[in-house]
Formats: C-alpha cells, sequence, structure tokens
C-alpha cells in the first residue's frame, strides 16, 4: 500500500489538524529525530491561531491554514497542490474537522483516528454518542479514509472500557491516551510496509513484505 521506507529515504507525511494537537505531538515525539524512517514534512490547520500548530513550529515543522469553507473542493485542491509540493506520501488526518473531498483523496493515501470501536458511533461526537447509548465499552480505531464518513478499512483498534457515571472528559482523556499510541503506531506499520488490503480489510503482516 505504502512503500516500504529507510532511514535514508523516509516516507514523507503531512499532518492534517484543526485543535490542540496533542495527536500531532505524538507523532513528532515517535517520529521527528535523527534516524526516523518516516518524515513529518508538513501541518496544515483548518483554523489559525490552534495550538497544533504552536506544536508544528516548535519542532521546525512547515505549516499552513486551509480554512472550512463552502467550498470544500476548491480547498481540497489547494491542499493537495500543497501537499504535493512537499512531495507527501500519506496524509494523517489528527483531528482534522472538515469533511475529506475527492480532490484529496484521488491524489494520496490518507488515515484517520476515530474515538470509537468503529463502525460503532462514526461521525463528529463519537464519544457523546456512546455515553447516550450506555455503552459499556468503546475505543480508538486507526482506518483508512475512504469517501464515505469513518467507513474506510480498519487498520488498528483498542478497546477501552466506558466506566458507570463517567463524564465526557473523562473518558475522551482516557481514549486520548490511547489514540496518542495507536496512531503513530499505525503510521510506522506503514512505513515499514506491513499493512496488506484483502477488499475491504487490513491484516497487519508479522514482517516486512510478508
Amino acid at each position: 500500500m505504502i512503500r516500504t521506507a529507510t532511514e535514508a529515504d523516509p516516507l514523507r507525511i503531512a499532518v492534517l489538524v484543526s485543535g490542540s494537537g496533542t495527536n500531532l505531538q505524538a507523532l513528532i515525539d515517535r517520529f521527528y529525530r535523527p534516524g526516523s524512517a518516516v518524515a513529518i514534512v508538513g501541518v496544515a490547520s483548518t483554523r489559525p491561531g490552534v495550538r497544533a500548530l504552536e506544536h508544528a513550529a516548535a519542532a521546525g515543522i512547515e505549516h499552513a491554514i486551509f480554512a472550512r469553507g463552502d467550498d470544500a473542493l476548491a480547498r481540497d485542491g489547494l491542499l493537495a497542490a500543497w501537499l504535493t509540493e512537499r512531495r507527501v506520501e500519506l496524509v494523517v488526518l489528527a483531528g482534522w474537522m472538515a469533511i475529506i473531498t475527492s480532490a484529496l483523496l484521488d491524489a494520496f493515501v490518507a488515515i484517520n483516528v476515530h474515538p470509537s470501536l468503529l463502525p460503532a458511533f462514526p461521525g463528529a461526537d463519537g464519544v457523546g454518542d456512546a455515553l447516550q447509548a450506555g455503552a459499556k465499552v468503546t475505543g480508538v480505531t486507526v482506518h483508512l479514509v475512504d469517501a464515505g464518513v469513518d467507513s474506510g478499512p480498519i487498520l488498528l483498534q483498542a478497546a477501552v472500557p466506558v466506566h458507570y457515571h463517567e463524564t465526557r472528559e473523562a473518558l475522551l482523556a482516557r481514549l486520548h491516551d490511547v489514540e496518542h499510541r495507536l496512531l503513530p503506531e499505525a503510521v510506522a506499520l506503514l512505513a515499514a510496509d506491513r499493512i496488506r488490503l484483502d477488499g475491504a480489510i487490513a491484516q497487519v503482516t508479522s514482517s516486512e513484505g510478508s
């Protein structure tokens, strides 16, 4: 799906953000170092002034703003051009609060992290929906992005129990801890060419290329 990356020729990724950027920081902590097989070459945000952009600036990562507007296709066309200029090979959605259109999906492989065990509770409020439904278990999913809403092939998942009378904030904090582990792991597996697609099913191979 993605070529095998090496220290000499790392996988070039861009991270799309909209808010605090805690998942971006987890990616920076994992990969932004000498000898990494993954290079974070750009950060794009839907909003100016968010904490995520501070994380990018602190790490010296080039960043830009592509604001949400009425014409999402035009925005994604500009974003795709910006990513192409930076030779991006994988797009990582880390709190990107905007629908991705064909202008981006036709040009790039993209993955997303979502706070539920998909296909349960897709959409903008997976945490609130799980609490409202009285779910006893929820979790985190990293999946490939397709034209649907949180409907692409699932790469990695981890379950998180929902405690009785737990607040949204408390559950979200525990889910974030899992996201910070799972999203970088999915990127690392893709960089190592250890994910294979069998139709809509993604499988993690035991070793590179097998």
